[in-house]
Order: C-alpha cells, then structure tokens, then sequence
C-alpha cells in the first residue's frame, strides 16, 4: 500500500487525505469519478508568478512586492511535470494545457515542452499540447515554442483599446505588444490562436463589439469569458458579471448574425457562434450563468504538485510525498493515488452556486487562479 498523502498547512495550498479505497489494487485505464465524468484534460501551472496585476486575477493590492512566491525548490522539476503528465495520459487524458502564473516567466519552459510533446494517448495519438499565456513574451518564444513541439496558444487579451487594456493588466503593458505576440504565434504555426477576453462590468464591457469587430478578419477564435469568482482576492460580486445572454445580445445589437455551433467534444466549455463573414468564431464561456460541470473532465496540477478536481477548489492532495519520498514510489503507486482523487470526485461547484445551494465562505477560502492556473 503506498504513503498517505502529507497534507500541508498554508492556508493557500490547503491539502485534504488522499482517498485511500483504491491504494490495495492496481488502478489502469480511463477513470470515471462519482459522477461518471471521464479525466480527459490536464492543466499544469509551472509558476505562480506574472508580470501583469490583472485586476480579476492577480490585483495590486494583495500581489504587491511583499508578497510571497513559492521558492523554485518547492516547484516540480520538468523531470516530475512530465513522469506524472505520463501516468495521467495513462489514464486517459488527451490534453495537456501549460497555465501559470504566466508560464513563459518559466526559464527553459522550452524543454519541458519538447519532453511532454514525445508522450502519445492510448490510442498512440501525439498529446494534445497547449499553453495559455498573457502574450508578454510571445513574439520573441512563439518561434521557439513551436519547435519544441507545442500545438496551440490561448492569448489573453482584455480589450483593444490601449487605456482600457492597461487598465486591466495595471502594469502600463500596450495592446500592441500582445497583437505582436499573436502574429507571431500565428506565423509560427501555433494556432488556431485562441484570444481570451475576461468581460468585467463597468470596466471593459465596452470592448466587447470592438473586439469581435477587430477580429474578424482573422482566423482566431475569439472567446468573451464572464467574470467568475475564482480565488478570495479578486472581490468578486454578481453585480460585475457580464452574462453571457448579455454579451450575445450586445454582439447581435451591433448587428452581428450569428449562428450556434455544435460544440466540438464533450466537456467543451465555450458556446460556439459563427457569422457568415467572420474568417474566425466567437465563443462565450458562462461558468457563473450556466454551469457546464455536469460534462467537465479537468484536473489540475500545481506548480509545487498540488492536485486539483476544481476550478473553485478549496483543498487539493499533495503529490509531493509520493514524488520525493527517500523510498522512490513506484509510477504504479502515483497511478493508483491519482485513481483514488479522481474516483471519489464530486464536484460541481458552478451547478451550485446557479442553484443557489452553495455560497463560498471565508473557512472555504478558494485557491488563487494565479497558483491553479486557469
């Protein structure tokens, strides 16, 4: 039977028992959790560091020069990241997506790409390999990236207005400098390049139809995201949520004809629109108006080894014990404890806060989208 995992105490990284029903047999294959949800897509945060102070995510106020990073020897090694991205797609994961923080901040975030890129799904397919990033540095990597094997890039991209944007990402960074980085990425052959805009009432609202019409030229996925109450540090309020009715509605007042798309697998979490003289498609995420959790298939991995089965977790099991333990434990020991989270996973944290069973409390602090990733 294999190590118990060690809880840790702060209060950021709060651990629960690893489930240990299924630590005395051998666990293979695709898992199901409770709710009979296959783990199909695994993110990695590879740094809880960002050169931006976006105000939903990583604001001033709390993310200041005092605050506290993880040490770099409290990270996961490349050699770690990519043992345990090997027993997950073991398990039947089919996606790998590279977060943060922002990731690129990660020095030789290169070769770990090029030794995830080599693993292959169980059907002998390539892993479907993607990362996230605020486009800071994406022009001078997009290059680099490619040719260490990464497939797509998702650009962060709050408004196409300079005052507005910088408004967003506090840190004086102009919209130029991402529309560098995605040209660049587009170029390199890293796309369809997906562009994220989070929407925050009375803030950049008034970017939604300015963005879809600066778009639409190109091929990129354009994706309009409500503004979700990830973390304890954002001081989310309903108030400042664009619906994603709200946003459809402002598209079509602009006159935009769109038509719905089919999503394109299970667990897909944008609904998609095309219009007739787009080159690209729009998408709109609604995890705060219309809960998607009923077909979500995400685990999450933190940059020191944190597992997580929810976006808007509180707790997660710690990996590290198993990982750095004097007595090295065997991958079949990993795979099995990765099986007890996933099995027992009940969450559907979106569904009930719709529903109006679940309101988050200060004794359930969330983790940070910064340490999780997105």
């Amino acid at each position: 039977m294999t190590e118990k995992f060690i809880p840790i105490t702060d209060v950021r990284h709060q651990a629960a028992p690893l489930p240990t029903a299924e630590l005395e047999q051998t666990v293979t294959g695709q898992l199901l959790d409770s709710l009979q949800r296959p783990l199909r897509d695994l993110r990695i945060s590879v740094t809880d560091r960002c050169n931006f102070r976006c105000v939903y995510c990583m604001p001033k106020e709390i993310f200041d020069q005092n605050y506290r990073y993880l040490p770099h020897a409290d990270l996961l090694s490349f050699e770690e990241i990519t043992r345990l991205a090997r027993i997950f797609v073991a398990h039947g994961v089919k996606k790998i997506r590279l977060t943060g923080g922002e990731p690129l901040l990660r020095k030789n975030i290169e070769q770990l790409i090029s030794m995830l890129s080599g693993l292959r799904t169980q059907d002998g397919s390539p892993i479907d390999l993607s990362l996230t990033t605020n486009g800071s540095l994406l022009a001078k990597k997009a290059v680099s990236l490619k040719n260490a094997g990464l497939g797509r890039v998702t650009v962060s991209l709050d408004a196409i207005s300079d005052e507005i944007f910088k408004r967003m990402n506090d840190v004086d960074y102009s919209v130029d400098q991402v529309l560098a980085g995605i040209a660049a990425a587009e170029a390199a052959g890293l796309g369809p390049v997906k562009v994220n805009m989070v929407v925050k009432a009375g803030i950049n609202d008034s970017q939604i139809v300015p963005m879809a019409e600066y778009f639409k030229h190109s091929a990129h996925i354009l994706r309009f995201i409500e503004y979700m109450d990830v973390g304890a540090s954002n001081g989310w309020r309903m108030g400042e949520v664009v619906t994603a009715d709200q946003i459809l509605q402002r598209l079509q007042q602009a006159g935009m004809l769109l038509t719905a798309l089919d999503a394109n697998y299970a667990g897909e979490t944008a609904r998609r629109w095309k219009h007739q003289q787009y080159a690209g498609e729009i998408g709109i995420i609604s995890s705060v108006t219309q809960a998607f959790c009923g077909d979500c298939s995400r685990i999450r991995l933190s940059t020191e080894g944190q597992l997580y089965t929810c976006l808007f977790a509180t707790r997660g099991y710690d990996l590290r014990p198993l990982l750095r333990a004097a007595r090295v434990s065997s991958d079949q020991e990993l795979a099995n404890g990765i099986a007890g989270v996933w099995q027992q996973r009940d969450d559907r944290y979106s569904e009930l806060r719709s529903s109006g069973l679940s309101t988050p409390t200060s004794a359930d602090k969330k983790i940070e989208m910064s340490y999780i990733g997105g």
